[in-house]
């Protein structure tokens, strides 16, 4: 048996990674707020397992909850191989630097790179399975965006996090991999709010306006489906951040 931990999973890139990899026959543990029920509709219609673990990723305590309920379950299943998405994200507060707001801004280090850090450290610990981590990072993790420095930064360390953690599990000899993948521009709820934000708060508004105007996002099956056959069909280098538009 193959399972994947998918965060976020219930819309967006993360709905569309646990839909291919149901269709791979591979089981769901879908971790977020709200379930998407097509999912679990569509692993009983391929007799794959699925499974659904509520849980709001800014709250530690319920992170760590949901993460021992978890590794219960890993340890009755034993899959041969682990997949973990770290794919839940949040850009808000959208704002320049003296204009943030406090508790917003903690939720986003919470959410794009506590969280992550923390699945990532309790399942190296506590899973014997072979494991495959993926962070979803974005471009915005390696260049300054005017009005996104929590989201940048949040992503930055998230890619620190990944490199250090792979020269780790290789210097120990492990067989589990850690790489972060950059999704690009896509189609999503994100995007909205991104669109949505004050020109004084976001210096490049207009340009991301564009993006949906002239048809520029992704469709986010196309990308999960580029992520999924990488890691299916190719050997992946422990580390290593990757990129959407050099696998499509």
């Amino acid at each position: 048996m193959k399972l994947a931990i998918i965060t976020g999973a219930s819309k967006g890139l993360g709905a569309s990674i646990a839909k291919r990899m149901i269709t791979e026959g591979i089981g769901i543990l879908a971790v977020s707020r709200t379930e998407n029920p097509e999912l679990s509709k569509l692993a009983a219609e391929n007799q794959v397992f699925y499974a659904h673990y509520f849980c709001n990723l800014s709250s530690p305590n319920e992170l760590e909850r949901a993460l021992s309920e978890l590794t219960g379950l890993l340890k009755e299943k034993q899959p041969e191989t682990l997949y973990v998405f770290n794919n839940a994200g949040v850009i808000d507060p959208i704002g320049t630097a003296g204009n943030l707001d406090h508790a917003a801004f903690i939720q986003n280090a919470h959410v794009n790179l506590i969280a992550p850090i923390l699945i990532s450290n309790i399942l190296l610990r506590e899973v014997s399975s072979d494991m495959n981590i993926v962070n979803i990072t974005s471009g915005a993790a390696e260049r300054p965006i005017q009005g996104w420095s929590a989201y940048c930064s949040t992503k930055a360390g998230l890619n620190m996090f990944t490199e250090t953690a792979a020269l780790e599990l290789q210097t120990a000899g492990s067989s589990h991999k850690i790489i972060a993948f950059s999704p690009g521009i896509m189609d999503t709820e994100m995007q909205g709010t991104i669109r949505s934000s004050a020109k004084e708060a976001f210096h490049d508004l207009e340009k991301f306006q564009s993006y949906k105007e002239k048809g520029l996002l992704r469709n986010t099956d196309t990308v999960a489906n580029a992520l999924v056959g990488l890691l299916l069909h190719k050997e992946i280098e422990n580390g290593k951040v990757y990129y959407v538009n050099d696998l499509i």
